[in-house]
């Protein structure tokens, strides 16, 4: 079996690997792009053959930048369209393709590497973690009054802004723009590249799918938020909301529980630890569904990893890091200064002993230290440890992603 870069010739035979691979047929191209992988980068496409050159297997990956804790942007390799021939499952060609593919991320001096995982128990034993989560909020319009309170002794504050309505086709630019100015300042988030833009190619505000996007703008009339959704029986579903402040993302729940003949509005992506709930008159018009991880994380350079992004609090602390898949293991010192951390190797007792797979889900603050030992996936040595992580790890705002690749 041969592992090698695609070529530009070989995005057909790529493309057709991959939906045979999961007994799919490609989609018809339309007007305007719109194909989910149009944005493919070929370079970075990798196609698993057998030895009379017959493609098995493919893997590709998107160069995209994360936001950490802290507000620091390093580049992530996206790991995308992997599959495998159901001829050739179970022969090493998904091993051979992800070492591969982790190798050429490490040659780009990429240190982390991220997925969305299609099924969970795949990627664990690669070393990605879990380590965003999302959740669909369904309102019921008729009890969903938004009663913001006020602290005591306050004036209510005045709302400022306004909110337009525009159709998808005409406001790309903008649409770009106001995400690429909310992914900075959201851990976790992923940038979207122009070639998505500009290519249409992903989910729903990205694709051609007809689409309404209600922009809101600032009192100067700078957009700073948008929401993006669809109409069908009753049902007003948005696909997201960015929004620049939680100001702007109550602006623009209040516009689509205005709507006219809606009778339930679903967000369907809402971070955790979103106020939202808190917000309306009715704790209960809201109904929570769909919790589930989103985006998966492996550090591929945990030295490097651990110092770009940023800490809350001071405090030392010895991980003990098995990276099984790649047979390697580390001992680190972490320590923590003035929101800024030095991380190098040492023969110190270790505070925790973890997987590289649980290292890269408690990167971004989304999973608590405590939890995964209590789950007996880390291992505390001494007593206070687990806390003492928690409490480093710890983020203001829980990681949010909502980029679909």
């Amino acid at each position: 079996m041969q592992i090698r870069p695609a070529t530009g010739q070989d995005l057909d035979v790529f493309v057709d690997t991959l939906h045979a691979a999961f007994g799919l047929f490609p989609e018809t191209p339309v007007d305007g792009g719109g194909l989910w992988w149009s944005a493919l980068e070929t370079d970075r496409c990798l196609l698993a053959s057998t030895a009379d050159g017959r493609p098995v297997g493919t893997a590709a990956t998107y160069s995209f930048e994360l936001t950490l804790p802290g507000g620091a942007v390093v580049p992530a390799g996206g790991l995308t369209a992997v599959g495998v021939l159901p001829t050739h499952r179970r022969q090493g060609v998904l091993s051979a393709l992800m070492r591969q593919h982790l190798a050429d991320l490490r040659a780009r001096g990429e240190s982390v590497a991220v997925l969305l995982s299609s099924e969970a128990p795949i990627y664990g034993r690669f070393g990605y973690g879990p380590a965003t989560y999302t959740s669909k909020l369904t309102l019921t319009r008729g009890k969903a009054a938004l009663a913001v309170p006020r602290a005591r002794g306050e004036a209510p504050a005045p709302e400022t802004g306004s909110v337009e309505v525009v159709r998808r086709d005409g406001c790309g630019d903008l649409l770009e723009e106001v995400y690429d100015r909310y992914r900075r300042t959201q851990p976790g988030a992923l940038s979207r590249p122009h070639r998505w833009w500009e290519l249409r190619a992903g989910q729903p505000p990205l694709s051609p799918a007809p689409r309404y996007i209600a922009v809101h703008r600032d009192a100067d009339g700078a957009p700073d938020g948008y929401a993006s959704y669809a109409v069908e029986a009753g049902t007003l579903t948005v696909d997201e909301i960015i929004a620049t402040d939680d100001a702007v993302f109550t602006a623009l729940v209040r516009y689509v529980l205005g709507h006219d003949l809606v009778s339930e509005v679903v967000l369907r992506h809402v971070p955790a630890d979103h106020p939202l709930r808190w917000q309306l008159a009715d704790f209960r018009a809201a109904e929570v569904s769909g919790v589930t991880d989103w985006l998966w994380v492996r550090l591929l350079d945990v030295s490097g990893a651990l110092t770009a992004r940023g800490w809350s609090v001071d405090g030392e602390l010895v991980l003990d890091v098995d990276d099984p898949f790649l047979g390697e293991q580390g001992r680190y010192l972490l320590t923590v200064r003035d929101g800024k951390a030095d991380c190098a190797p040492t023969d110190r007792a270790p505070d925790l002993s973890l997987d590289i797979r649980d290292l890269g889900s408690l990167y971004l603050g989304g999973t608590a230290p405590s939890t995964l030992v209590r789950a007996g996936h880390v291992t505390a040595h001494r007593p206070g440890a687990a806390a003492l992580a928690d409490a480093l790890f710890r983020t203001e705002r829980a990681p949010h992603c909502l980029h679909w690749f």
